[in-house]
């Protein structure tokens, strides 16, 4: 049964009413927001970093384009993003690259805000199912570690492809599954006892990180998530393990 059909959705381990999930996922992250990028340093071992570098080396910026990155948080790929763009920039010409951070939860807006270097970066408070972007607006949509947590996949799709120009670039990095049976047995021991105790001591918070864990193992594997987005209509889908698919990087195109 698909979340469209169903009253129930997944927030962890727990079913709970589909209108009450964002409520609750807003209030995982208004708890995490000030130490976020610490602990996602923490929890991934500082990988998560390197994950985000490939996924902006396949988004190929160019100068002039314009990203929106839904559920962008602290703005780490925008940054990125614009960056990229302007190294070419020097080289090539061309207008600046422009991005918009895109998040539902006004406080992780504001943890991305004060750090500063933001030149080019717009912060709008937004859903993902329900993108306040005109149609055709993006050459490029990204979105890390961020679409597990929306309550209906399908409609958030449908938004990003809606708001991509023709022939623009859809890149969803996400926990995923590890792809030998020795290597899932240590990423489970790590995550479901390190992870919350992480939480607890770091971010006083066990709770939203248990929550965090458990999230990702309700999330679909990589081949479930790829026929996801062939249905949402992106063409030339792709994925990517890394570290052993423990996360992946999703790819398409608005064609």
């Amino acid at each position: 049964m698909t979340d469209t059909q169903s009253r129930t959705t997944s927030f962890g381990f727990r079913e709970v009413p589909t209108g009450e999930k964002a409520g609750l996922v807003r209030g995982v992250f208004d708890k995490s927001a000030r130490r976020y990028d610490l602990m996602n340093d923490l929890m991934s071992l500082g990988i998560h970093r390197a994950w985000k570098d490939m996924t902006i080396e396949r988004a190929n910026p160019q100068p002039g384009e314009k990203l929106i990155d839904v559920a962008g948080g602290t703005g780490d790929l925008a940054r990125a993003f614009i960056a990229k763009a302007e190294q070419r920039r020097k080289t090539r010409s061309g207008e600046p690259a422009t991005a918009i951070v895109c998040d539902i939860n006004e406080q992780m807006l504001l943890a991305g805000q004060k750090r500063g270097d933001d030149e080019g970066i717009d912060w709008i408070v937004g859903d993902a199912e329900d993108l306040p972007f005109e149609d055709k607006s993006a050459d490029c949509v990204t979105i890390a570690f961020g679409i597990r947590n929306v309550t209906n996949r399908d409609k958030a799709l449908a938004e990003m492809r809606r708001v991509l120009k023709p022939a623009g670039r859809f890149l969803c990095l996400e926990f995923s599954r590890p792809t030998t049976r020795a290597l899932e047995r240590i990423y489970d021991a790590w995550s479901f006892n390190a992870i919350p105790r992480l939480g607890e001591a770091i971010a006083k918070d066990r709770d939203s990180y248990q929550y965090l864990v458990e999230s990702i193992r309700r999330f679909p594997n990589q081949d479930a998530f790829a026929d996801e987005l062939r249905v949402a209509g992106f063409g030339q889908v792709g994925v990517t393990n890394y570290s052993g698919g423990i996360a992946a990087l999703h790819t398409g195109w608005r064609i």
